[in-house]
Parts: C-alpha cells; sequence; structure tokens
C-alpha cells in the first residue's frame, strides 16, 4: 500500500498546478485564513503548521437546543390598537407598543450552531520544514500540503468524501519508516458540553452531550502503511489520541454524527451514525486512498465542471493567491483572479448545500467558536437569500434544495405565527432561524418585520423559472407561494386616514426597511406605514403567484382578487433627492449609507424595475445607490457584493467590475473568504458576488436572454459555458476585444427565445445540426431565435 500511496505523491509533486487553484507558501493558524473542505453535509477547515497541522470539524445538524420549545405567544389583540396609533401619526408610541407587544421574547438569540471538534496532526520533527506549500484544489475538492523535513518530501491530502461522507486524511513520505507523530481528536473546553472520549486502535473517537440533551460523535481510523500505531498515553482526559511510529504513510477516515435530526423527527443519509458512515466507507473502498479519491472527485467533478469561466489571461498564477491578492489591493488588475472568485463562490456552496441537509448558514458550514457571530444562523433580511443567488444561474440547481426544506419546515411553525401574532391566515417568517425551523420572534426591536416569507418565496419561483419544473411548480413552489400570499391577503389594511393621499390604498402596519431607520423613528428599526420593501416583496409574491396559477390552469377567481391587491398597494415613490423612496413616506434617513438596500430589492433581485419598462424609476435607483454610496454604503463584504448585482442589473459594467474589485481586496481573507467588518467571517459576500459576476455575463429576466449585459472594459477577452438562463436554457459565450465572437444556446425543449445581443452587435448566423436556425428581428434590436429541442445552437456575431 505504502509504494501506491508514495508514488501518486510523487506524480502529483511533478503535475503542474491545476489552474483553478488557490494555493500559498507559507501555514496559517488562522481559521479564516484555512482552507475549506465540505460535501455538502460535513466540513473542514485545514489549517495549521506543519509540526502541529489543525483540522477543525464541522456537521451540518450539529446546533445547540436550548430554545427549540420557545412559545410563540398570542399577541395578535394588540394589532389593531398598535395601527391606530400609527395612522393617528403617534408612530414612536406605537412602534414601542408594537415592539413590546407583538409577541417578540426577550433578545434571547436562536440556538447557536456548533464545532464538532478538531483533528490535530501533531509531529514535532518538522517543525524545520522547507519548500512549503498548501492549495485547495476547485476541481477536484482536495486541499494539499506538501513540504521537505529532515531531507523527506511529506504531503499531506484532505478532503471530504461526496461519495462516502467521511473526512479522508492521507500521508505520504518518500523515505519508507519515516513517519512519526500523533493523532489527536478533541473538542475545544465547554462548560457546558460533556466529552468521552476512547480509543481502541486503530480506532479513536468521542462523543458529546449538551445538558438539552443534544448529542454528537466523532471517529476516526487510520489504515497504516508499515510501521506500528498504539494508543497514546498523553493526552487529556477529554483527548483521543494514536501514535504513529516509523510507518511509511496512513490513511486517516474521520466521521462524524448528530443527534439533530432524530431530534425534528427527521431521517437523512447527512446524519446517520459515525460508525455506520465508517462501516460503509471501509466496504466500499477497503480505506484504500486511491479508490476513495477517485470515487469522491468523480461525484465533485459532476457538479463543479457544469460551468467554465474565463476571463483575461492566465499569466499570474504562479503567485501564490495572497500575493495576487495583495497586487489587487495595489491597483493592479487580475481578471483572472476574479474568475477564481467566481469558481471559489460555486465551490464553496456545492460544499456546503446539498439536497438531505440543512441550507448554508451565515459562514457556510465551517465555523469554530461555541458562540459564533449572529450564532452562524439562517438571516432573512438578506444573507440566507443572497446565499442562494447564484444557485440557479450558475447551473448548481440540486444545491437549492435545502433552502426549499427548511422553508417548508420552517411553515408549520410559521402558520401558528402568523394567527398568534397578527390573527392572519398564511405563513409568517421571522428574521432569523436555526435548525429547530420555530417561527419564534427573538431579536428584540430588530424583529417586528414581516417580509421574510415573501423574500424566501421568490427562490422557490426563480427555481421553476430557471428549470422549468412543473412537478415542482405545482407541488410546492406554488401551494408556498400562495400560503405567503394568504398572510399578506389579511395583513393588508386599508389606510383609513382622511387627509392622506394613500386614503383607501392597502398599506402594512407595522412595518419596517430591514435594519434601517429614519429621523423621528424608533431605534434601532424604524417603524412606520409601508416600508418601500414591503411593497416590492408584495408585487414580486403576487406578480409570480398569477403566472404560476395561469401555468397550472388554476384559482381564477383567486387571480383576479390577487390583482386587486397589486392595483390598491401604493406605487413605488421618488423622493426628494430624486432618490427611490426607501418608506412611504419622504423621511430622512439616520444613517445614508446604511448597509442595506432594501428599497432597491425590486431592482436586484427583483425585476419590478428595469431600464426599458421602468426608466424613470430605475433612474431613482441610481440615484438611491449613489448616495448610500457616497455615504459610505456598501461597506461590508455582502453589502458591497449586491452593489455589484445592482449595476451589473443596470448594465453599467465598468461600476461593477469597480466594486467587485473592491469586494476582494476589502472584504476577503487570504484564502478569500467573505468578511464583516471588523474582521468576521460572514460567506454570503462569496456568495453575492459570484452571483454578481454571473449577472454581468448573462441576464434573463422579463423575457429577455441578454448577452454581455454588463461587460466591462478591464474584461476584454474571456469564454463562459455552463450558464443557465430562465426558461432552462444553457448558455455559452466567447469574446475578444470586448465584442462576442461566439456563442451557444441549448434547450431540452423547443423554445422561443428573445435574444439581445451585446450592445453594438448583432446575431450573423444560427446553426443546429448545420441547418440554418429561423431567427427574425424584434423591438429594441432583440432577436426572436426558434431553439429546436434537445439540439445546441450555434451562433456567430457581426
Amino acid at each position: 500500500m505504502w509504494m501506491s500511496l508514495a508514488l501518486t505523491a510523487l506524480q502529483l509533486a511533478t503535475t503542474p498546478a491545476p489552474a483553478l487553484t488557490l494555493w500559498y507558501n507559507h501555514p496559517t493558524t488562522e481559521y479564516m485564513s484555512g482552507l475549506p473542505v465540505g460535501n455538502g453535509h460535513i466540513g473542514a477547515m485545514v489549517l495549521g503548521e506543519p509540526q502541529e497541522q489543525r483540522i477543525a470539524l464541522n456537521h451540518q445538524w450539529l446546533w445547540r437546543g436550548k430554545r427549540r420549545d420557545s412559545p410563540i405567544p398570542q399577541t395578535a389583540h394588540h394589532l389593531p390598537e398598535i395601527r391606530r396609533l400609527f395612522f393617528e401619526g403617534r408612530i414612536i408610541e406605537a412602534s414601542h407598543r408594537a415592539n413590546q407587544q407583538l409577541g417578540t421574547l426577550p433578545q434571547i438569540g436562536v440556538d447557536p450552531y456548533q464545532p464538532a471538534g478538531d483533528l490535530w496532526l501533531r509531529f514535532p520533527d518538522h517543525a524545520a520544514a522547507t519548500d512549503y506549500r498548501r492549495e485547495l484544489d476547485l476541481t477536484t475538492g482536495i486541499v494539499t500540503t506538501s513540504y521537505r523535513a529532515q531531507g523527506v518530501h511529506f504531503r499531506w491530502e484532505v478532503f471530504v468524501s461526496r461519495a462516502d461522507s467521511v473526512l479522508v486524511v492521507s500521508l505520504t513520505a518518500d523515505r519508507p519508516g519515516a513517519v512519526n507523530g500523533t493523532l489527536v481528536l478533541s473538542r475545544r473546553p465547554d462548560p457546558e458540553c460533556t466529552i468521552q472520549a476512547w480509543s481502541r486502535p486503530p480506532a479513536i473517537g468521542y462523543t458529546g452531550r449538551f445538558p438539552e440533551g443534544v448529542t454528537f460523535g466523532v471517529r476516526a481510523h487510520c489504515r497504516l502503511s508499515g510501521g506500528s500505531l498504539e494508543a497514546s498515553t498523553r493526552n487529556a482526559p477529554a483527548e483521543a489520541a494514536l501514535r504513529v511510529r516509523h510507518a511509511d504513510g496512513f490513511v486517516l477516515l474521520v466521521a462524524l454524527e448528530t443527534s439533530v435530526p432524530a431530534l425534528i423527527g427527521r431521517k437523512t443519509p447527512a446524519a446517520r451514525p459515525a460508525a455506520d458512515c465508517m462501516a460503509r466507507a471501509l466496504r466500499q473502498t477497503r480505506g484504500d486512498h486511491a479508490r476513495l479519491r477517485d470515487r469522491h472527485i468523480a461525484l465533485h467533478r459532476r457538479l463543479f465542471q457544469r460551468v467554465t469561466l474565463q476571463l483575461g489571461t492566465p499569466d499570474r498564477r504562479h503567485l501564490p493567491t495572497d500575493r495576487r491578492l495583495q497586487d489587487l489591493k495595489a491597483g493592479r488588475s487580475d481578471p483572472d483572479l476574479q474568475a477564481l472568485y467566481f469558481h471559489y463562490g460555486r465551490y464553496l456552496l456545492m460544499s456546503s448545500s446539498m439536497p438531505g441537509g440543512l441550507p448554508a448558514n451565515l459562514q457556510g458550514l465551517w465555523n469554530e467558536d461555541l458562540k459564533p457571530p449572529w450564532d452562524a444562523d439562517f438571516h432573512h433580511d438578506v444573507n440566507l437569500p443572497m446565499n442562494y443567488w447564484p444557485v440557479e444561474v450558475t447551473n448548481l440547481s440540486e444545491c437549492h434544495q435545502p433552502l426549499f426544506d427548511h422553508c417548508e419546515r420552517l411553515a408549520a411553525s410559521g402558520r401558528e405565527a402568523a394567527q398568534n401574532f397578527y390573527g392572519c391566515r398564511g405563513i409568517y417568517f421571522p428574521l432569523v432561524s436555526d435548525v429547530w425551523a420555530r417561527a419564534y420572534k427573538s431579536q428584540g426591536g430588530w424583529s417586528e418585520w414581516t417580509g421574510a416569507a415573501a423574500w424566501l418565496a421568490q427562490h422557490f419561483w426563480e427555481h421553476y423559472a430557471f428549470t422549468q419544473d412543473r412537478k415542482f411548480l405545482a407541488e410546492r413552489a406554488y401551494p408556498f407561494l400562495k400560503q405567503v400570499a394568504a398572510f399578506y391577503e389579511d395583513y393588508l389594511i386599508e389606510d383609513p386616514r382622511p387627509d392622506s393621499r394613500w386614503r383607501g390604498r392597502l398599506v402594512t402596519v407595522p412595518s419596517q426597511s430591514p435594519e434601517n431607520r429614519f429621523l423621528g423613528g424608533v431605534d434601532p428599526v424604524s417603524l412606520c406605514i409601508g416600508a418601500t420593501m414591503d411593497f416590492q416583496l408584495i408585487h414580486d409574491l403576487f406578480t409570480h403567484l398569477i403566472e404560476g396559477a395561469q401555468i397550472l390552469g388554476v384559482d381564477r377567481d383567486l387571480q383576479a382578487q390577487w390583482r386587486k391587491i397589486l392595483e390598491r398597494i401604493p406605487p413605488l415613490q421618488i423622493g426628494r433627492y430624486g432618490q427611490l423612496q426607501e418608506w412611504l413616506e419622504d423621511y430622512e434617513e439616520a444613517e445614508p449609507g446604511h448597509r442595506h438596500f432594501s428599497h432597491l430589492f425590486a431592482l436586484y433581485p427583483g425585476d419590478q424595475i428595469t431600464l426599458e419598462e421602468t426608466p424613470e424609476l430605475a433612474r431613482a435607483a441610481r440615484v438611491a445607490l449613489e448616495r448610500r454610496l457616497a455615504h459610505n454604503g456598501g461597506h461590508t463584504g455582502w453589502s458591497r457584493s449586491w452593489v455589484v448585482c445592482f449595476w451589473a442589473r443596470l448594465r453599467e459594467g465598468d461600476h461593477a467590475e469597480e466594486h467587485l474589485r473592491h469586494l476582494i481586496a476589502d472584504f476577503a481573507t487570504i484564502s478569500l473568504l467573505d468578511l464583516h467588518p471588523p474582521r468576521i467571517f460572514q460567506i454570503d459576500g462569496n456568495f453575492g458576488g459570484t452571483a454578481g459576476i454571473a449577472e454581468m455575463l448573462l441576464q434573463s429576466h422579463r423575457g429577455r436572454l441578454r448577452l454581455l449585459p454588463a461587460l466591462p472594459k478591464a474584461w476584454p477577452e474571456g469564454s463562459f459555458s455552463g450558464f443557465k438562463a430562465r426558461g432552462n436554457v444553457t448558455v455559452g459565450l466567447q469574446w475578444r476585444d470586448g465584442r462576442a465572437t461566439a456563442g451557444t444556446l441549448f434547450s431540452p425543449k423547443a423554445r422561443v427565445i428573445t435574444l439581445v445581443p451585446p450592445t453594438g452587435q448583432k446575431i450573423r448566423s444560427a446553426h443546429a445540426r448545420g441547418r440554418s436556425v429561423p431567427m427574425t428581428a424584434g423591438a429594441d434590436n432583440t432577436i426572436i431565435l426558434r431553439c429546436p429541442a434537445g439540439q445546441t445552437v450555434s451562433l456567430e456575431f457581426d
């Protein structure tokens, strides 16, 4: 076995580094500068120094359970009086009553996501290592660390197997008997967690238990090549350790488990017992590293290689990633690094969100803290939706499934919450949630927001729009949207104020623009009558619901009611500065540079505001965006990534690329993980940035497929393939000197496509299987193309 491992190490050592690689010539002990691996359910962060490497372990179902039975109080009887106060103009009194009387529990938060522990690889003799290199190959999902110590070349490989659901760690050396060290499993001290460690060579592990009954386990099995293996007697009581002596190499398999799925009554293969995972992996592969590796890579590439993207020339890949990041900060252009950032976002999404599991949380699934920032929860007022902005357009539709599962689990509690808090039918979702999917309000003055379910409903529709999966529309998307709409049918109230220009209109009361405040309102978040985002969400929800009903041929009577609601909500307003108003009234902003851009939802990710159909509102949205940025808006990673998406939707590619550079240079660790100030790892910016890049190159909203709609001057040449457009159309494109040269379209069903060529260009010809594809000229420089079923259409451009 050692010979096969050693040959693999030597062969790979002489192979040029893959194109899509993050690599470094120095180690790190900072968690956020480590390299993440994952299979959508189990995650690991690889970091440390040669003499003591650390692999931090996570299981997506490992959460605390203190608050899983938190109540949803009955408070709807307070709503009429609170609304009366708002309509009388007594917004301070009304706001305080809303925050105190509409069911918000003391600011207790939700249950925090937890680390499972750490695997320590302690090899003291490697302290004086040279020729150090660590890298993450995005095309395989494997982290490799290599160096030379005491005249021996050592090579580590780490990945989480997609095929066998175990963490795989291997070490090879180019000298027999040179491997000497200790393998340790432990978890950081936690007074609220009891750890019971055990050691039965060749296996070690521990179980953990929290007072509320949540349990978990970590188990490792070592397959040694040569030498000897024994239990270590020097470890602490809560550690499990194996001592390796004079070995040629080894393969270590690590499996994790948690009781949480059983506690919520859900059975999932992603959370099966560690012993079962280990036994299955050993049975399938006999512990052979090459077989484990090959099985994993095959499944990983099946997802990752659906999409390609090349920007510029790869003339800087010989430099370490952190050096390239420094040069980007100094103002040097590096489109290839921006393409790497795009691919990294896809990699992180497919590594933290797969069917059968939970959606990606605020940190994906990589967390080392017992009390992580914001509990590493599911934040519904931009962060969780942003995590899934790139999922459809970058051809990872199945990664969307955990979000739908989460919403449907939360809906059961959300129906109780809608009735108890507001006396409404339908579904209400809170500002934040956790694994237990309870719709209670836990964030004090931040909680009084009703738009979460509507925002997440957009993802159900988008999945249908991109995939054209009619069964999904009928069985999951339409029923969910209909329940969310039922809430607004009851929650909307006619404005009774005799002196108001909104008299007779349907408004939301109380309302807020997420996390923002205005002068004259309460802190920390101002409440009012009708924040703009509410009406944008309602428009998005009901227009999709009506379209879904038409496609399915159902609910004709309800369609008429929904249209009347859309007619009766207030239109979007333009304020004193020419900006799109954030509230129904033109309040002065208390923080003009606020990080949230909630009132621009209709521009992106919504499509109510477009340059062609609503030019005046598009100008007002641009003014609002410029005002935010002029006052230091976009000052978090996720916020800056949203700015990229806005400029892309406005088809201003140079602005979009400028903010993309700032996103990467100012809001990323050296391993390109997104940051929230002051230095908090928060993954949403990675996903928002990937979505923004895709939006610069391909747009497909409002029935038009736009090619290179926001191509910046900084990307004069490039190509992409495998991007998805709404309508289930797969798109590829090449360009040079800023002009498209060739493209492809593929639809599994015959489809009429309204195509918008790049600015200043026309489509010369379209062919499929050697035959011309009919094209006709449409309005506004569009091309109407009849795409045949199951055939690739090749485009040529003038």
